[in-house]
Protein backbone atom coordinates (compact mmCIF):
# COMPACT_ATOMS: atom_id res chain seq x y z
CA UNK A 1 0.00 0.00 0.00
CA UNK A 2 2.93 2.36 0.68
CA UNK A 3 4.31 1.96 -2.87
CA UNK A 4 1.28 3.27 -4.78
CA UNK A 5 1.61 6.93 -3.73
CA UNK A 6 5.26 6.79 -4.82
CA UNK A 7 4.23 5.43 -8.19
CA UNK A 8 1.66 8.20 -8.57
CA UNK A 9 4.20 10.80 -7.48
CA UNK A 10 6.73 9.38 -9.91
CA UNK A 11 4.22 9.40 -12.74
CA UNK A 12 3.23 12.99 -11.97
CA UNK A 13 6.90 14.00 -11.97
CA UNK A 14 7.43 12.31 -15.34
CA UNK A 15 4.42 14.12 -16.81
CA UNK A 16 5.62 17.43 -15.40
CA UNK A 17 9.10 16.96 -16.89
CA UNK A 18 7.59 15.97 -20.23
CA UNK A 19 5.38 19.08 -20.24
CA UNK A 20 8.38 21.26 -19.38
CA UNK A 21 10.35 19.73 -22.23
CA UNK A 22 7.46 20.41 -24.61
CA UNK A 23 7.34 24.04 -23.48
CA UNK A 24 11.10 24.39 -23.97
CA UNK A 25 10.84 22.82 -27.42
CA UNK A 26 8.01 25.20 -28.30
CA UNK A 27 10.06 28.20 -27.14
CA UNK A 28 13.11 26.99 -29.07
CA UNK A 29 10.96 26.38 -32.14
CA UNK A 30 9.41 29.83 -31.92
CA UNK A 31 12.87 31.43 -31.58
CA UNK A 32 14.04 29.48 -34.63
CA UNK A 33 11.01 30.54 -36.69
CA UNK A 34 11.42 34.15 -35.57
CA UNK A 35 15.06 34.02 -36.65
CA UNK A 36 14.04 32.69 -40.06
CA UNK A 37 11.32 35.30 -40.51
CA UNK A 38 13.69 38.12 -39.55
CA UNK A 39 16.22 37.20 -42.25
CA UNK A 40 14.16 35.89 -45.15
CA UNK A 41 13.79 39.49 -46.41
CA UNK A 42 10.54 38.86 -48.26
CA UNK A 43 8.89 41.79 -46.47
CA UNK A 44 10.17 44.85 -44.55
CA UNK A 45 11.13 44.42 -40.92
CA UNK A 46 9.29 46.92 -38.74
CA UNK A 47 11.37 48.46 -35.98
CA UNK A 48 9.87 50.38 -33.05
CA UNK A 49 12.22 52.91 -31.44
CA UNK A 50 11.37 53.64 -27.79
CA UNK A 51 13.18 56.73 -26.43
CA UNK A 52 14.20 56.84 -22.77
CA UNK A 53 15.48 59.81 -20.76
CA UNK A 54 18.71 58.24 -19.53
CA UNK A 55 19.79 61.00 -17.14
CA UNK A 56 16.44 62.51 -16.13
CA UNK A 57 17.51 65.99 -17.27
CA UNK A 58 15.26 68.67 -18.74
CA UNK A 59 17.64 69.06 -21.69
CA UNK A 60 17.18 65.40 -22.57
CA UNK A 61 13.39 65.79 -22.19
CA UNK A 62 13.46 68.68 -24.66
CA UNK A 63 15.53 66.66 -27.14
CA UNK A 64 13.24 63.63 -26.97
CA UNK A 65 10.27 65.92 -27.64
CA UNK A 66 11.84 66.83 -31.02
CA UNK A 67 12.10 63.22 -32.22
CA UNK A 68 9.89 61.88 -35.01
CA UNK A 69 9.88 59.05 -37.52
CA UNK A 70 12.10 61.25 -39.73
CA UNK A 71 14.79 61.20 -37.01
CA UNK A 72 15.51 57.54 -37.83
CA UNK A 73 14.84 57.63 -41.58
CA UNK A 74 18.62 57.71 -42.33
CA UNK A 75 18.93 54.22 -40.79
CA UNK A 76 16.26 52.83 -43.12
CA UNK A 77 17.83 54.67 -46.08
CA UNK A 78 21.27 53.27 -45.26
CA UNK A 79 20.03 49.69 -45.07
CA UNK A 80 18.03 50.13 -48.27
CA UNK A 81 21.09 51.49 -50.07
CA UNK A 82 23.33 48.68 -48.88
CA UNK A 83 20.75 45.96 -49.56
CA UNK A 84 20.44 47.20 -53.15
CA UNK A 85 24.22 47.05 -53.51
CA UNK A 86 24.04 43.32 -52.71
CA UNK A 87 21.17 42.78 -55.14
CA UNK A 88 18.40 42.32 -52.56
CA UNK A 89 15.04 42.63 -54.34
CA UNK A 90 13.36 44.28 -51.35
CA UNK A 91 13.72 48.05 -51.78
CA UNK A 92 12.99 48.90 -48.13
CA UNK A 93 14.26 46.03 -45.97
CA UNK A 94 13.71 47.94 -42.71
CA UNK A 95 11.30 50.65 -41.54
CA UNK A 96 11.78 52.49 -38.25
CA UNK A 97 8.94 54.16 -36.37
CA UNK A 98 9.00 56.24 -33.22
CA UNK A 99 7.25 54.59 -30.27
CA UNK A 100 6.08 56.22 -27.00
CA UNK A 101 8.70 57.41 -24.54
CA UNK A 102 9.47 54.84 -21.83
CA UNK A 103 9.81 56.09 -18.26
CA UNK A 104 11.88 53.21 -16.89
CA UNK A 105 15.32 51.80 -17.59
CA UNK A 106 16.24 48.36 -18.90
CA UNK A 107 18.09 45.86 -16.69
CA UNK A 108 21.80 46.62 -16.46
CA UNK A 109 24.12 43.96 -17.94
CA UNK A 110 26.14 42.03 -15.32
CA UNK A 111 29.61 43.38 -14.56
CA UNK A 112 31.03 39.86 -14.60
CA UNK A 113 31.26 37.79 -17.74
CA UNK A 114 29.85 34.70 -16.05
CA UNK A 115 27.69 32.67 -18.40
CA UNK A 116 24.84 32.10 -15.94
CA UNK A 117 24.71 35.79 -14.99
CA UNK A 118 24.55 36.79 -18.66
CA UNK A 119 21.81 34.23 -19.36
CA UNK A 120 19.78 35.47 -16.39
CA UNK A 121 20.19 39.09 -17.49
CA UNK A 122 19.18 38.20 -21.07
CA UNK A 123 15.95 36.63 -19.80
CA UNK A 124 15.28 39.65 -17.58
CA UNK A 125 15.80 42.03 -20.51
CA UNK A 126 13.49 40.04 -22.79
CA UNK A 127 10.77 39.99 -20.12
CA UNK A 128 11.28 43.72 -19.46
CA UNK A 129 10.98 44.53 -23.18
CA UNK A 130 7.82 42.43 -23.48
CA UNK A 131 6.25 44.10 -20.42
CA UNK A 132 7.23 47.60 -21.55
CA UNK A 133 5.75 47.05 -25.01
CA UNK A 134 2.48 45.93 -23.42
CA UNK A 135 2.49 48.84 -20.94
CA UNK A 136 3.42 51.70 -23.27
CA UNK A 137 2.00 50.38 -26.50
CA UNK A 138 3.45 51.57 -29.76
CA UNK A 139 3.28 50.36 -33.35
CA UNK A 140 3.41 46.60 -34.07
CA UNK A 141 6.99 45.62 -34.74
CA UNK A 142 9.41 42.81 -35.44
CA UNK A 143 12.28 44.48 -33.60
CA UNK A 144 12.24 46.77 -30.57
CA UNK A 145 15.05 49.29 -30.06
CA UNK A 146 15.24 51.12 -26.72
CA UNK A 147 17.35 54.27 -27.04
CA UNK A 148 18.54 55.87 -23.80
CA UNK A 149 19.48 59.51 -24.36
CA UNK A 150 21.98 61.47 -22.27
CA UNK A 151 22.72 65.19 -22.24
CA UNK A 152 26.32 65.57 -23.55
CA UNK A 153 26.77 68.60 -21.30
CA UNK A 154 26.46 66.23 -18.34
CA UNK A 155 27.77 62.97 -19.81
CA UNK A 156 30.82 62.83 -22.07
CA UNK A 157 30.83 59.05 -22.48
CA UNK A 158 27.94 56.59 -22.51
CA UNK A 159 27.87 52.87 -21.72
CA UNK A 160 28.25 50.24 -24.41
CA UNK A 161 25.13 49.60 -26.50
CA UNK A 162 23.91 46.11 -27.33
CA UNK A 163 21.66 44.11 -29.62
CA UNK A 164 20.19 40.67 -28.91
CA UNK A 165 19.22 38.28 -31.66
CA UNK A 166 17.20 36.27 -29.15
CA UNK A 167 14.17 38.45 -28.61
CA UNK A 168 15.09 40.90 -31.40
CA UNK A 169 15.88 43.66 -28.89
CA UNK A 170 18.39 46.49 -28.95
CA UNK A 171 19.45 48.84 -26.17
CA UNK A 172 21.30 51.92 -27.43
CA UNK A 173 22.97 54.59 -25.32
CA UNK A 174 22.99 57.85 -27.28
CA UNK A 175 23.50 61.58 -26.89
CA UNK A 176 20.62 64.06 -26.70
CA UNK A 177 22.07 66.54 -29.18
CA UNK A 178 20.99 67.40 -32.71
CA UNK A 179 24.61 67.61 -33.93
CA UNK A 180 25.19 64.02 -32.77
CA UNK A 181 22.04 62.54 -34.33
CA UNK A 182 24.04 61.10 -37.23
CA UNK A 183 26.42 59.33 -34.87
CA UNK A 184 23.47 58.03 -32.86
CA UNK A 185 22.01 56.53 -36.04
CA UNK A 186 25.28 54.73 -36.77
CA UNK A 187 25.04 53.05 -33.36
CA UNK A 188 21.34 52.24 -33.86
CA UNK A 189 22.10 50.63 -37.23
CA UNK A 190 24.96 48.62 -35.70
CA UNK A 191 22.83 47.25 -32.86
CA UNK A 192 19.85 46.66 -35.16
CA UNK A 193 22.03 44.42 -37.36
CA UNK A 194 23.07 42.48 -34.25
CA UNK A 195 19.41 41.53 -33.77
CA UNK A 196 19.31 39.88 -37.22
CA UNK A 197 22.53 37.94 -36.80
CA UNK A 198 25.47 40.24 -37.56
CA UNK A 199 28.56 39.87 -35.38
CA UNK A 200 31.07 42.49 -34.24
CA UNK A 201 34.06 43.01 -36.51
CA UNK A 202 36.33 44.82 -34.05
CA UNK A 203 38.78 43.82 -31.36
CA UNK A 204 36.92 43.99 -28.01
CA UNK A 205 40.19 44.73 -26.26
CA UNK A 206 40.94 48.03 -28.00
CA UNK A 207 37.90 48.74 -30.19
CA UNK A 208 39.99 48.71 -33.38
CA UNK A 209 38.30 47.24 -36.49
CA UNK A 210 39.65 43.82 -37.44
CA UNK A 211 41.28 43.43 -40.84
CA UNK A 212 39.88 42.57 -43.31
CA UNK A 213 36.30 41.96 -42.01
CA UNK A 214 36.02 45.28 -40.19
CA UNK A 215 37.35 47.44 -43.02
CA UNK A 216 35.17 49.20 -45.58
CA UNK A 217 37.93 49.47 -48.19
CA UNK A 218 40.09 46.43 -47.53
CA UNK A 219 41.85 46.56 -50.93
CA UNK A 220 42.95 50.18 -50.46
CA UNK A 221 46.69 50.83 -50.78
CA UNK A 222 48.14 52.08 -48.59
CA UNK A 223 45.76 50.54 -46.06
CA UNK A 224 45.64 53.64 -43.83
CA UNK A 225 43.99 56.01 -43.38
CA UNK A 226 40.56 54.70 -44.35
CA UNK A 227 37.76 57.17 -45.07
CA UNK A 228 34.77 54.89 -44.40
CA UNK A 229 33.69 52.38 -41.75
CA UNK A 230 32.25 48.88 -42.02
CA UNK A 231 29.07 48.99 -39.95
CA UNK A 232 30.00 46.11 -37.64
CA UNK A 233 33.62 47.27 -37.45
CA UNK A 234 32.09 50.40 -35.97
CA UNK A 235 34.93 52.85 -36.60
CA UNK A 236 36.99 54.37 -39.41
CA UNK A 237 40.57 53.00 -39.14
CA UNK A 238 43.13 55.81 -39.36
CA UNK A 239 46.19 53.72 -38.47
CA UNK A 240 46.96 50.32 -36.96
CA UNK A 241 46.28 51.79 -33.50
CA UNK A 242 43.90 54.68 -34.12
CA UNK A 243 40.34 54.99 -35.39
CA UNK A 244 37.43 57.41 -35.23
CA UNK A 245 33.65 57.16 -35.06
CA UNK A 246 31.78 57.98 -38.28
CA UNK A 247 29.49 60.96 -37.75
CA UNK A 248 26.91 59.87 -40.34
CA UNK A 249 25.83 56.72 -42.15
CA UNK A 250 27.06 58.27 -45.41
CA UNK A 251 30.53 57.16 -44.27
CA UNK A 252 29.48 53.57 -43.54
CA UNK A 253 28.88 50.40 -45.54
CA UNK A 254 27.90 46.78 -44.95
CA UNK A 255 30.83 44.44 -45.61
CA UNK A 256 30.46 41.05 -47.33
CA UNK A 257 30.90 39.02 -44.13
CA UNK A 258 28.11 40.99 -42.48
CA UNK A 259 25.93 40.63 -45.59
CA UNK A 260 26.45 36.86 -45.42
CA UNK A 261 25.53 36.71 -41.72
CA UNK A 262 22.24 38.55 -42.25
CA UNK A 263 21.37 36.51 -45.34
CA UNK A 264 21.78 39.26 -47.92
CA UNK A 265 24.06 37.03 -49.99
CA UNK A 266 24.23 33.29 -50.55
CA UNK A 267 27.03 31.46 -48.77
CA UNK A 268 27.55 29.36 -51.90
CA UNK A 269 28.45 32.49 -53.84
CA UNK A 270 31.97 33.98 -53.58
CA UNK A 271 31.96 37.14 -51.52
CA UNK A 272 32.87 40.38 -53.29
Amino acid sequence: MARRPRQKTGSFRTIRIAMLLLVLLAVAGDAWLTRLRSTDWDAPLWVSVYPINGDGSEATDRYIATLSNDSFAPVAAFLGREAARYGLALREPVQLRLAPEVCEHPPVPPASGQRLAIMAWSLQLRYWAWRVARTYGGPPSNIRMFVQYFDPARTDRVAHSLGLQKGLIGVVNAFAARELAGQNNVVIAHELLHTVGASDKYDPGNGQPRYPQGFADRAQQPRYPQTRAEIMGGRIPLSAHESTLPMTLDKVLVGPETALEINWIDGARPMP
